[in-house]
């Protein structure tokens, strides 16, 4: 019985964790949870699962939710709170293994924190290894702890790699949709409005990840995260245009021979595949996560253009420079998308003010590499106030 802490226990990919302890009951054990905000969800996952512990985002959600607890006879929980709550969480010393689902650097401590203490880490957070790769890498390797890849295409890379040695490893494939722009005229970009870049062709996902999908910054990421993952240099990770979204990652090997991992595009796959390592466990039939080799009648294969996408030919760059690079990549990318999210149209920039503004931030951020999480989390606070300054000088007051 594997007992399991989730960072970020009411998103998608907590939810998917938690489905996948239902489904193997004898297996996994959910017995730590990071529930952010949600207060509901929170009431609900101590309801259904009992953990040992839960932390929520702050003193006055902790206080609510033990009320409800208490009101509904629910004994023996833990609450916590903050940061601080969340590191609890992740290095709780009964937990085997730990999920690390929290968006953005907010998952950062924590994650750092569980590597730490030698936990198992299921990594579904991309800023952890963009922003602080260098130091978590570390991390794991000084205290011999395993970092399984819970997205799909790097999961499914990691799959691969099973099939030769690193050394045997030629480059490898990131596969992407394309989002929903692929083939939009160029001269249309100037005009994509949220609505439309909200529409996932493949996915559905939070609204940052999706318009990250849609720039394809999404993929950016994933290339930084590939490099660190499996110490490759940028120019031996490659990303396709795939839009069938069915092979999601390759590995060339050096003799020429190629291997693909091929599965539904349900994240509980990739889950169960970390949770499980190195075994592999039985999916029933009627568990959603067998494949139909009738989907396999078209596979569609096309070079990303960096004029189309000029947020992946930035994350290569930053991903050839390292540390703070990465770090203000990240940070600007997500103020930017936000900027273009506004609710308000006249206070919004366009789509193409996203590249654009990380590429600012870029050009005003040095080559320092971080020695510690608090100058990661320092330099991740600089870059959001550059991109909030760029934004307000070159944007406010744009009309798409």
């Amino acid at each position: 019985m594997k007992k399991i802490a989730i960072l970020g226990s009411t998103g998608s990919i907590g939810n998917s964790t938690l489905s996948i302890c239902e489904s193997f009951p004898d297996r996994y054990r959910p017995i730590a949870l990071a529930a952010g905000q949600n207060l509901d969800a929170a009431f609900e996952q101590c309801h259904r699962w009992r953990p040992r512990v839960i932390s929520i985002a702050t003193e006055e959600l902790a206080a609510q939710l033990q009320s409800r607890l208490k009101a509904a006879g629910i004994t023996g929980i833990e609450v916590v709170y903050g940061s601080a709550g969340t590191v609890r969480v992740a290095t709780l010393p009964e937990v085997d293994f730990v999920v690390s689902a929290i968006v953005g650097v907010a998952g950062l401590e924590a994650t750092y924190a569980a590597v730490k203490a030698g936990k198992t880490i299921g990594l579904a957070n991309k800023e952890c290894l963009v922003a602080a790769g260098e130091l978590i890498m570390d991390a794991a390797k000084e205290h011999n702890v395993a970092l399984l890849p819970i997205d799909s295409e790097h999961n499914a890379v990691h799959q691969c790699m099973r099939g030769g040695t690193p050394a045997e490893v030629r480059q490898i494939w990131l596969t992407a949709s394309g989002g929903p722009f692929r083939s939009t005229p160029l001269a249309d970009f100037e005009h994509i409005t949220p609505a439309q870049a909200l529409k996932h062709p493949t996915w559905v996902m939070g609204q940052r990840i999706t318009i990250d999908s849609a720039t394809m910054m999404n993929k950016g990421f994933e290339v930084i995260e590939a490099c660190r993952l499996f110490s490759l240099p940028p120019a031996q990770v490659r990303t396709t245009i795939h839009p069938q979204s069915t092979v999601h990652s390759l590995v060339e090997f050096v003799d020429g021979s190629i291997l693909a991992q091929i599965s539904v595009t349900d994240m509980r796959l990739p889950i169960l595949y970390a949770l499980a390592y190195p075994e592999r466990v039985n999916a029933p039939a009627d568990s959603g996560l067998r494949f139909d080799l009738a989907a396999l009648s078209q596979l569609d294969f096309s070079q990303p253009d960096f004029a189309r996408f000029p947020c992946l030919r930035l994350a290569y760059e930053a991903a050839e420079t390292g540390g703070e690079a990465c770090i203000a990549l990240n940070a600007a990318d997500e103020v930017a998308v936000a900027a273009f999210l506004a609710p308000d149209p006249a206070q919004a920039i366009p789509f193409l003010g996203i590249p654009r503004t990380i590429e600012q931030v870029l050009m005003q951020t040095s080559s320092r590499h971080p020695a510690s999480i608090t100058e990661v989390l320092e330099a991740d606070l600089a870059a959001r106030a550059c991109a909030r300054e760029v934004i307000s000088r070159q944007f406010t007051g744009v009309l798409r």
